[in-house]
């Protein structure tokens, strides 16, 4: 198996945003896919293609920030326009846990990687290097948001948010 980090990239083109991702899609990327998607939707892109051709898995953290992103834009407007997101060539792997997790219906899937373009910049260089009080609040948020997406969710991460917590608090603290 690899285990190596996983690599975000990103291709932008009219207001359509593809961003690939290779390897593992961990809680090291999400804070990383979260500042990018954010700030791209601020700045007026309307459609977010990930491709996952060469993701092997996603941790729960990943898929919660997905999930977030996924339901912002499945709500409507984003800005006064309406924002979406599809999923290119998701591995059975990962569409299981998007169907397990109940939020597959947040997501278009799309198995046809003809609009996928041929040139991609590394995500490298605009990582936000996210502090370890980002990384636990993000992580956090992507369980809470499991949780409250589908109810089946909340005795699978109910102790996980609950350390999480307790973590982001400690490190909040003065002595932390």
């Amino acid at each position: 198996m690899n285990n190596s980090p996983p690599t975000l990239l990103v291709s932008i083109a009219g207001t359509v945003v593809v961003i690939k991702v290779r390897g593992r899609a961990s809680f090291t990327a999400s804070a990383d896919f979260k500042t990018l998607v954010q700030e791209l939707n601020k700045r007026g892109y309307e459609r977010f293609i990930l491709d996952l051709s060469e993701c092997l898995v996603m941790d729960s953290t990943f898929l919660g920030v997905l999930a977030s992103a996924g339901l912002k834009m499945s709500n409507g407007m984003q800005g006064g326009r309406m924002a979406r997101m599809e999923l290119i060539q998701p591995s059975s792997r990962v569409l299981d846990l998007l169907e397990n997790l109940g939020v597959a219906h947040l997501f278009t899937f799309v198995n046809n990687s003809d609009v996928l373009p041929a040139k991609f910049d590394s995500v490298e260089t605009v990582r936000c290097e996210a502090s370890r009080e980002e990384l636990s609040r993000t992580c956090l948020e992507a369980h809470l948001t499991l949780m409250a997406l589908n109810p089946a969710n909340v005795p699978r991460f109910k102790e996980v948010t609950k350390f999480l917590q307790e973590d982001l608090e400690k490190l909040q603290s003065p002595q932390g």
